[in-house]
């Protein structure tokens, strides 16, 4: 890295922001100058809600999502209990969703995926929570909104079998050509995936 020319506490600041995922050397640097430029207090500002981002965010006890105190806001809701439970690999994944703003029910974050070959098996995730929450919140349908990888497939397989066994609704996501997408450009699996998740119109 070609920091040699900045002073320590520059070169400091760009190495550790070029740890960040998606962050090179080149906007490290950027954003290092940046923060030169800046009023005192708002790097303050920043330095202590990172401080804090570390300090007091935890997993929500029921749902294991990102949190501040026991519950996350959106077990909190009890407007949101309506009957119906995403379930969803991890957070970012929940914020996906949520944005989307289609989505008015409760969630459930497994904390990864089934990996065989990454050492990840069943005991490893939120899955005993998950079977533990259906019958005292009167949970009817449980989606599952898992990546179309084998990773996920195998999750979803494994899912579904459990979540039968509770008599359970047990749906998924639908996969397939995104909107604004051109069919011939589609690779196969897409396409298949596709036609397998069709729906009536």
């Amino acid at each position: 890295m070609a920091t040699g020319i900045y002073p320590a506490p520059l070169q400091k600041v760009i190495r550790g922001l070029s740890r960040w995922p998606g962050i090179g050397e080149k906007t490290a640097t950027r954003l290092a100058l940046h923060l030169l430029r800046t009023p005192a207090a708002e790097v303050n500002d920043l330095a202590e809600a990172l401080g804090e981002l570390k300090a007091k965010m935890r997993l929500c006890s029921r749902c294991f999502a990102f949190a501040d105190q026991e519950f996350c806001p959106i077990c909190a809701n009890i407007d949101r209990h309506t009957g119906q439970l995403c379930v969803v690999a991890d957070p970012g994944d929940l914020l996906a969703l949520e944005k989307t703003g289609a989505f008015g029910g409760v969630y459930h974050v497994l904390g990864g995926l089934i990996s065989p070959l990454e050492g990840v098996g069943p005991d490893d995730l939120h899955i005993t929570p998950l079977l533990d929450r259906l019958a005292p919140e009167t949970i009817g349908e449980v989606i599952l909104a898992l990546n179309p990888t084998l990773e996920g497939e195998a999750t979803t397989a494994y899912l579904t079998g459990l979540l039968r066994q509770r008599e359970v609704r047990v749906s998924r996501i639908a996969y397939g050509i995104p909107m604004g997408g051109d069919l011939k450009y589609s690779d196969q699996q897409t396409i298949k995936e596709a036609v397998r998740h069709r729906v009536e119109t």
